[in-house]
């Protein structure tokens, strides 16, 4: 059985929240300066592919597998960061942060959750 990781899931998508937080309120605070184009970070999605090689995993021998068999994930160094291409849009800044918002929120509640759980089983003894 292969180890859940979700610890470390939850820790690479807060950094990622971070940057793109980082990104908004940069493009928030230079909203009205001349010729400044609002920059945004790649999916979290797309980070996490990169990342592992998006390829398959035969975790059994009946199960289907892409030909390959790497089961561990690559560190990514750094996150792709493209200009936009246009003036900055507050509302759709605005929008941007409240999703950053819920991803730290959706992180914090995944993680508290398991701690919890980690925690009962710890106290049972099983």
């Amino acid at each position: 059985m292969q180890p859940v990781h979700l610890f470390d899931l939850a820790s690479r998508h807060a950094q990622w929240a971070s940057v793109r937080q980082a990104l908004v309120t940069g493009n928030i605070a230079n909203a009205n300066t001349p010729g400044y184009e609002a920059v945004d970070i790649e999916p979290f999605s797309v980070v996490l592919n990169a990342a592992s090689g998006a390829a398959m995993a035969q975790t059994a021998p009946g199960h289907i597998g892409d030909g390959t068999s790497s089961g561990e994930a690559a560190r990514l160094d750094g996150y792709g960061v493209t200009a936009t291409g246009g003036a900055v849009a507050l509302d759709q800044e605005l929008v941007k942060a409240d999703e950053i918002n819920r991803s730290f929120a959706l992180d914090m509640s995944v993680v508290r959750a398991f701690h919890r759980m980690i925690l009962a089983s710890a106290r049972t003894g099983t």
